[in-house]
């Protein structure tokens, strides 16, 4: 009876992880699709719902405040990026408390500072611009070989003006180390984060 028992819930878990693998797989193939905010948040929605499911995993909530975060930027309304930002900090943070010292959590914060400090840059710069440097100096150290870091690096250099150290000249060596880290990096699995190659293979292209 005790061998039934424990076969069956393998049979139980193991369908309970094929559930969760393709909810995962399904919401992730529609980010390359979407086309506005509304399309982001969305599929905010559905991974914050796949997450609150799941309990303990972490990828749900890291998806879930990326795809707000993109839907900040998407949007792209000075006035909405406050409470957008607060829900994507909300999101990431239940990721964080599931995987402590995480690469990829401290990229999206980084990109959430980013979504901050647009609300007014001249006025925010000062305290969001050094939580942007900080957390991608954090990114980096908790794994050197992603490549994530170096790309939102690159392009923040990018959009920041010549007079205050930015543009291609700036950008173009930190584009370029994050496409060597993108030639060699392997996601641990199909669910975690592989974006950015060509988002830095275009913006490498943009200094051309």
């Amino acid at each position: 009876m005790a061998m039934m028992a424990f076969v069956l819930a393998l049979a139980v878990n193991a369908q309970d992880s094929d559930k969760y693998t393709n909810a995962m797989t399904s919401t992730l193939s529609r980010i390359d699709s979407a086309k506005n905010a509304d399309d982001f948040l969305a599929l905010s929605a559905t991974f914050e719902r796949i997450g609150d499911a799941e309990k303990s995993k972490w990828l749900p909530y890291y998806w879930a405040s990326f795809c707000q975060v993109l839907g900040g930027f998407t949007k792209n309304v000075p006035a909405e990026n406050d409470p957008l930002a607060d829900r994507a900090e909300r999101l990431i943070s239940k990721a964080d408390s599931l995987q402590k010292d995480n690469s990829e959590v401290a990229v999206v914060r980084s990109m959430i500072a980013t979504l901050r400090m647009l609300v007014n840059p001249m006025q925010r710069w000062q305290e969001f611009g050094g939580e942007v440097e900080r957390q991608l100096g954090l990114a980096k150290k908790l794994d050197p070989s992603n490549p994530r870091p170096y790309y939102i690096q690159a392009q923040n250099l990018r959009n920041t003006p010549e007079q205050y150290g930015g543009g291609c000249s700036s950008a173009k060596p930190v584009m370029e180390e994050a496409l060597k880290k993108f030639a060699v990096f392997q996601p641990a699995s199909l669910l975690h984060p592989k974006w950015g190659l060509k988002n830095t293979e275009d913006l490498l292209a943009s200094c051309k």
